[in-house]
């Protein structure tokens, strides 16, 4: 098995590069990553989740992956979207989906208009993966309404150009503004990113 790490991930470009990293690291992710890099941001963006969130709508969990987002949502009603069937599998046996669904970010999605309350996501707007291009057709399947908690980190917020995309939205009056949350991404770790931190943007389509 491939020893991965954050800095492999980074490297990635494109779909298929992201078909054949995370599915060869889909077994030990957890813990070669979660675990051994004291990966917290999923814990800290799901808290966040709860406590913006007003009722338990159809949640939408975007480049889920093995589910470590929604470990910390095991309350609500929440589905996994990944492009990867390995990651997938993983997070099935956990039990905390309703739903696997396979699908890439930066395709129009098979799913009906309106059907989810919130989009949640951590690790997935990040380098080598998916930008702002996907914003549109995520507020095309969630309802008016919808609550949207997904991380990102400061050098992707401003290279991808996630900035003026949001902007665009709010001043097309799409979503609302956009409230941002400083995170820590890891805790007790050893590692050269230890000490990295996330940005989480927070808002509502309206």
């Amino acid at each position: 098995m491939p020893d991965y790490d954050l800095d492999n991930a980074y490297e990635i470009n494109g779909p298929e590069e992201a078909r054949a990293l995370y599915g060869d690291w889909a077994e030990t992710y957890d813990e070669s990553f979660g675990a051994g890099w004291g990966y917290i941001a999923p814990r800290e963006i799901a808290a966040l989740y709860r406590d913006a969130m007003e009722v338990d709508e159809p949640l939408l969990d975007i480049g889920a992956g093995t589910g470590l987002v929604a470990e910390h949502l095991r309350d609500l009603t929440v589905d996994a979207l990944d492009i990867t069937d390995e990651m997938l599998a993983v997070a099935a046996r956990k039990g905390i989906y309703r739903e696997l669904i396979n699908a890439d970010l930066t395709q129009p999605l098979d799913l009906p208009a309106g059907t989810y309350g919130g989009v949640i996501c951590c690790g997935t707007f990040t380098h080598g993966h998916v930008g702002p291009e996907c914003l549109p057709e995520l507020l095309r399947i969630t309802r008016a309404g919808a609550l949207f908690v997904c991380g990102t980190i400061a050098p992707v917020l401003d290279g991808l150009g996630f900035g003026s995309a949001l902007a665009s939205l709010v001043a097309a009056g799409r979503i609302t503004p956009v409230r941002f949350h400083d995170i820590p991404i890891y805790e007790g770790a050893g590692h050269p990113h230890a000490a990295d931190r996330g940005l989480v943007m927070q808002f509502r389509k309206v």
